[in-house]
């Protein structure tokens, strides 16, 4: 089995809005070549076929599902309730980007908050892993790391992922003591 020639991940989201923020988790998937199905899947006003969902995901062999939702955020808890698939809940703050009218976005009622401790306080025995409001990206690496149990390449890309983070910071030291704080922010701006 490879985890570049069949989807291994599934990504779901309770509405078309939602994809603002989770395409940040196809983004790393891609990047790593990590096939992942995404999906539309409402808990409230699609119940059954978030179940129907739940069995496709099962049947299809995926390893992973990455929920993300706004409000009150009960899809990442409901597709757990349905499988025994980790499921990585990414709380949304921003969403019904829709509304074209107003030109405004409609934020979720406690930025985020709210979202976030629905998805982590799930009760015992339907557990989900939270990432941080709108962090679909870190949902994906977190994804890869439970992928990367069984494929040893994976996480030699993952162990290199994380030299380039670190690498990184270190130029971005020298660049700051070399420059100074004032002038390294102003380059930056």
């Amino acid at each position: 089995m490879s985890y570049s020639k069949k989807p291994l991940v599934g990504i779901i989201m309770g509405s078309s809005s939602d994809s603002k923020i989770m395409h940040g988790a196809a983004e790393i998937l891609d990047e790593f070549k990590i096939k992942h199905e995404d999906q539309i899947v409402s808990a409230h006003r699609t119940p059954t076929r978030l179940d129907e969902y739940a069995k496709h995901a099962e049947s299809s062999g995926f390893k992973v599902i990455i929920a993300g939702a706004g409000g009150a955020a009960h899809l990442p808890g409901m597709i757990a309730s349905h499988t025994v698939i980790p499921v990585i809940g990414v709380p949304i703050m921003v969403y019904n980007y829709k509304q074209k009218k107003s030109g405004k976005n409609k934020f979720s009622a406690f930025s985020g908050l709210d979202s976030l401790l629905s998805i982590s306080e799930m009760p015992t025995g339907s557990s989900v892993v939270t990432v941080g409001i709108n962090k679909a990206a870190n949902a994906a690496i977190y994804a890869m790391k439970i992928l990367a149990n069984e494929f040893d390449d994976l996480k030699t890309k993952l162990q290199k992922h994380k030299m380039v983070q670190y690498n990184l910071v270190l130029r971005e030291s020298e660049e700051l003591k070399k420059l100074g704080l004032s002038k390294f922010v102003k380059k930056r701006t």
